[in-house]
């Protein structure tokens, strides 16, 4: 059984599509990083699994029952655009009335567990506007987790958030799924961030789905690169471009060579130019630079 299961999606507004027959497949007890671009339908897509919009047509499962069942609805969180809190009120306090709101039993015990999830236990009684941006994320995933949900939907939690504030929101995702069994799609542009976290991925661009894939599938799909410096690299680039059809600089001024078959072969060519290598590694790209790739292959088709 998966958690979610989508087919066909599509949501117009004002005649314009924000999803256009979108598919898609959450096995259950996963991290699923959901990927694309502003305007690519992400939001819309959440907002439809949380029941906030109405879709124009297709279908919406979770854990394979219609969305729209009482049954299954009570089994979702959701963090969606910001928490809705009383700025004025204490963190507590604001558990509280949603504890009320949603008719959970003994409130105040639920409410210390998820405090303990998103470890802001020790400051259950500040006010929510004296709280940093990464502790009202945290306070947002707590009010999610009230009623302990079997799904929850996060839009963009990481964003905006220091190192720090994104090293905790990775600890409290990761032992949301592995302790309390709990399946999590969560949006962000901080990709090297979700690659970190995620065990499964959505890529979707102009409200279609362009690709799902594993972790695994992801790692087998990144393409391996030599990267070195030596002390021309001027030189060295030109050198290496009259050899190799894709040669770059990347931000750690190492040239990248992509279709090398072994790093000695550049070696030994660029000792016969003149030149030698003072570093040389091979490695692969990353979630963010196989998503470009992938955008820019769907460009020029």
């Amino acid at each position: 059984m998966n958690a979610i299961e989508i087919r066909n999606l599509s949501k117009s507004f004002r005649g314009l599509y924000a999803l256009d027959h979108l598919n898609m497949t959450v096995p259950v007890g996963v991290i699923y990083g959901f990927i694309g671009e502003n305007g690519s339908g992400k939001s819309t897509t959440e907002k439809l699994i949380c029941g906030h919009l109405v879709p124009d047509e297709g279908n919406i499962k979770l854990f394979g029952r219609d969305y729209k069942d009482a049954g299954v609805r009570v089994r979702v969180g959701a963090l969606v655009e910001n928490a809705g809190c009383f700025p004025n009120s204490s963190v507590w306090n604001n558990l509280m009335m949603q504890a009320i709101n949603l008719n959970i039993p003994n409130p105040q015990e639920e409410i210390n567990r998820v405090l303990k999830i998103v470890r802001m236990e020790d400051s259950a009684r500040i006010k929510f506007k004296s709280c940093s941006l990464g502790m009202k994320q945290r306070i947002g995933i707590a009010m999610a987790l009230l009623g302990d949900p079997a799904l929850l939907i996060l839009d963009e939690p990481i964003n905006g958030l220091d190192t720090d504030g994104m090293r905790i929101m990775r600890e409290i995702l990761v032992d949301i799924t592995k302790s309390y069994q709990c399946t999590v799609v969560i949006s962000s542009h901080i990709l090297g961030e979700l690659e970190k976290i995620a065990t499964h991925y959505g890529i979707v661009r102009g409200g279609k789905m362009l690709k799902e894939m594993a972790a695994e599938e992801l790692d087998a799909g990144c393409r391996t690169y030599v990267a070195l410096r030596t002390k021309d690299m001027g030189r060295t680039k030109a050198l290496l471009a009259c050899k190799y059809s894709r040669v770059e600089e990347d931000e750690s001024d190492y040239l990248r060579v992509y279709d090398a078959k072994a790093p000695e072969d550049i070696v030994t060519y660029l000792y016969e130019g003149g030149i030698l290598v003072n570093e040389i590694k091979t490695a692969k790209i990353g979630l963010e630079e196989y998503y470009i790739d992938l955008m820019n292959e769907k460009e020029v088709r």
